[in-house]
């Protein structure tokens, strides 16, 4: 799993790089909700390509674009795909040595308007960088919350499927 994190930031920086409007729409509280919402859309784009019932190891949102890492070859690779502007760009070639658990679309049930309120609520001064969903042990889902402090910190907060925090790691 530890290279598909660090995949998963090679491809957001590679993707960041081309900029943006520079608003930094969606970067601070009260306006991330609109990024969580296109997890679904990212995992159906990838499922009208592939087919439903695709295994995904992780899938990242962020305010500018949505990793998707599809799991293939028995889970011991991973395809990465990247949703932005509303359309699925082109496989990145495939991750050997991928590992770990894996989890179905039916399995991602978060509540898109709550996920991320308790971490504003109790971080007020931070900016929530992305909303990680991991495979879990019996295709179960985690779902990860990625903070930065106004003083550098990071924290990676884990929450439910509504938004209540259950445990925190400094990162």
């Amino acid at each position: 799993m530890r290279a598909i994190a660090v995949a998963v930031l090679f491809v957001t920086a590679l993707i960041g790089c081309g900029g943006g409007d520079g608003d930094g729409d969606g970067d601070r509280h009260g306006d991330e909700g609109s990024f969580v919402a296109d997890v679904r859309p990212a995992i159906e784009a990838v499922e009208a390509v592939l087919g439903s019932g695709q295994e995904y190891f992780e899938v990242t949102a962020t305010p500018r674009l949505v990793n998707v890492f599809v799991a293939i070859d028995e889970a011991t690779a991973a395809v990465p795909y990247v949703y932005l502007g509303g359309e699925l760009q082109s496989p990145a070639p495939a991750l050997t040595g991928a590992s770990g658990f894996t989890f179905t679309a039916d399995a991602v049930d978060f509540d898109e308007t709550t996920i991320l309120d308790a971490v504003s609520a109790e971080l007020p001064d931070s900016t929530i960088e992305a909303l990680s969903i991991e495979g879990g042990d019996g295709g179960a889902v985690r779902y990860v919350v990625s903070t930065l402090s106004s003083e550098g910190g990071r924290l990676d907060v884990t929450v439910t499927a509504d938004g209540a925090v259950l445990e925190v790691d400094p990162v």
